[in-house]
């Protein structure tokens, strides 16, 4: 749990705008990072992330096997991506989440997220806890251990973290006040 208290810290530190810098200055057109995933059942995993969580669906896209081969994202089977979106605009984080035709993908031991290296959770700031659990009830998922727990008022004032697991037990760690 300590781990998932330091890594909320430092998703609150950067959201209010403090910065670690890099050994050099490296300049990037756009500073959010669009996430692929890729997942057993794309329905039932479009309306966890959207009924549940609150992204929204936006146009998707099509792979082919040639380009998808070609960047080494498959060997030779196209992709159809559905994308998510949170919040608005050009800026908008993105979720990408396919499932590969003719495949099945193994999935990971996600008990905790010291069980294997690798991109462990997806954190989400929520503006009302209580919110996100009632649409994420209304989907049979509930949240893990005993979350939602307060931080320490030191720590995030007023804020409350939240684990809950998508179809696939991804861990998503949800972080806001309850209202």
């Amino acid at each position: 749990m300590h781990h998932a208290l330091l890594a909320s810290l430092v998703a609150l530190m950067l959201a209010a705008g403090l910065t670690v810098h890099a050994a050099e200055p490296v300049a990037f057109p756009r500073t959010t990072i669009d996430l692929g995933t890729v997942v057993t059942d794309l329905d039932k995993s479009v309306r966890f992330y959207t009924e549940g969580i609150g992204f929204r669906e936006l146009k998707g896209f099509e792979v082919s096997a040639d380009i998808a081969a070609a960047a080494g994202l498959t060997d030779a089977k196209p992709l159809s991506v559905r994308v998510l979106v949170l919040g608005e605009g050009p800026e908008a984080t993105k979720l990408k989440l396919m499932k590969v035709p003719g495949t099945s993908p193994r999935t990971g031991d996600n008990d905790f997220i010291h069980s294997h290296t690798g991109f462990r959770y997806l954190t989400i700031m929520v503006e009302d806890t209580n919110a996100a659990l009632e649409r994420l009830a209304k989907l049979g998922v509930k949240p893990l251990a005993k979350s939602p727990m307060a931080l320490p008022e030191s720590l995030a004032p007023g804020m409350h973290l939240t684990c809950v697991k998508d179809p696939d037990g991804n861990l998503v760690e949800l972080l806001g006040p309850r209202k």
